[in-house]
């Protein structure tokens, strides 16, 4: 007979499946066509990579290190394998210094429940990963606020009345004198937003942040290896790697390995090694995946992966430019690997991943809670082995099914009322233009527009 802790958990369970919700760990059939992995460069079945990582394993024949890391960092975990590969990261991306975490789940949550100092402020883009959340729920940082998603104008009024309070607290005094410091301003964004697949403002948001002397962490994991020079991200293709704080490189999505590392001052490693609990209670990585890690930046460097790129690139020109469906069904706008088909409701958007995956591709339902109700949506994740045969096996399946609902229905789901439909149409035209680049330098033009569209 079941405890009641196991009835408890029953009901649970059942209450998500009732509501659509339930999750269930699936194995993906081999023969499905790959439009769901964040493997975006294909390097996870790419023969240059498997080769240069043999390569790599069979130059340590005694297992010198050893293959397991046998400990934490701090204890016997650390080796000079992971230091040189520390310093390549590094050098790399144009920073002091590198910091390699067993995830970047790890990475975020050691940084924000560490660096912020009592009394600080941690100000985070409302669509942040969640396990930057899991990293403020233990900060000492006094105050966390969300601005709203790429919003510079929020944003703005939020480091607007900080600097005000701060400026109270000194003409006051604080215990009786005059010494009172400011506080220090950490802000949280992602450079390429996994559920939207849109790009943060980083430009203007450098400009901003310098204005009240705040500091920038960028969370790169979806843009590694498809953006920058090389690879380097975002904020290497913008020019601001000497203006951000931190950046955080993720190894497990177009890297094709597993960790990630925190680059940036050499002081912030030294601190991190001291006071991130990720880092110093958690047995490290292991060799085999240093190796791994250490064989796709060599891939990086040597500019075997810029023909993947440029792949990329042509199936996000041919997909936006190739689609057609109704306005009730929103295109989110999106120049990533990532492509977003909102849809109100968890039923809708389960309905159509089934639709695809029963076809022999492999596309998944993102649903409330995940995205705001009322933003679910269908995510379309390009990858460079991706065929335009598949592309548009797609596009034509998406198409048949929309049609199919709405003579089932009979009726048009209406748009939702934030929707900015001339903003659409002209972020969409964009993306339809000449040019199948990736490049950024036009994206941050409208500060509004984006706002409001990256809301959905």
């Amino acid at each position: 007979m079941p405890s009641q802790i196991e009835h408890q958990l029953q009901q649970q369970l059942e209450s998500r499946k009732d509501r659509s919700l339930l999750r269930r760990l699936v194995v993906i059939p081999a023969t499905s066509a790959d439009f769901s992995s964040n493997d975006f460069l294909g390097l996870a079945r790419n023969p240059q990579l498997g080769a240069r990582f043999l390569k790599e394993l069979q130059s340590f024949p005694t297992h010198t290190p050893p293959l397991g890391s046998t400990g934490s960092r701090l204890l016997d975990g650390n080796s000079r394998y992971a230091e040189e590969l520390e310093d390549l990261i590094a050098g790399f991306h144009n920073a002091e210094a590198a910091l390699i975490f067993n995830s970047g789940f790890d990475a975020n949550v050691g940084f924000f429940s560490s660096v912020p100092q009592s009394g600080d402020v941690i100000l985070y883009d409302e669509y942040i990963h969640a396990s930057v959340h899991d990293g403020m729920k233990v900060t000492r940082a006094g105050v966390k606020k969300a601005f709203l998603h790429n919003s510079l104008e929020h944003l703005e009024e939020l480091l607007q009345t900080v600097r005000r309070e701060d400026q109270q607290q000194a003409g006051t005094g604080l215990s009786g004198n005059n010494k009172y410091k400011q506080r220090n301003i950490f802000v949280a964004v992602e450079s390429v937003y996994s559920m939207d697949g849109d790009i943060a403002p980083l430009r203007e948001i450098v400009d901003l942040l310098e204005q009240f002397g705040a500091y920038l962490i960028v969370d790169e994991a979806h843009a590694t290896g498809v953006f920058g020079e090389q690879g380097r991200g975002l904020v290497n293709e913008l020019g601001l790697e000497g203006r951000v704080f931190a950046r955080l490189h993720t190894f497990s999505k177009a890297l094709a390995s597993n960790g990630a590392a925190m680059v940036g001052p050499k002081v912030l490693k030294e601190y991190l090694i001291n006071y991130a609990r990720p880092l110093i209670y958690s047995t490290f990585t292991s060799f085999s995946n240093l190796a791994s890690v250490k064989s796709a930046y060599q891939m990086l460097i040597a500019g075997e992966t810029i023909e993947l790129v440029q792949k990329v690139r042509s199936l996000i020109s041919h997909f936006r430019t190739t689609i057609n469906i109704p306005p009730h069904i929103h295109l989110l706008p999106s120049e990533s690997p990532i492509q977003g088909l909102v849809m109100e409701g968890n039923a809708r958007v389960n309905a159509l991943s089934q639709q695809l995956i029963q076809a022999g591709l492999n596309v998944k339902p993102i649903r409330f809670p995940t995205v705001p109700k009322g933003k679910e949506r269908v995510r379309i994740c390009l990858h460079s082995h991706n065929t335009i045969e598949q592309v548009d096996m797609l596009i034509r399946i998406v198409e048949e099914w929309v049609k199919k609902e709405e003579r089932d229905v009979g009726a048009i789901v209406p748009l939702p009322a934030t929707l900015d439909t001339t903003a659409t149409t002209e972020a969409q035209a964009a993306a339809a233009g000449p040019t199948a680049s990736l490049s950024v330098s036009t994206l941050s033009g409208s500060t509004k527009k984006t706002s409001i569209l990256s809301k959905l």
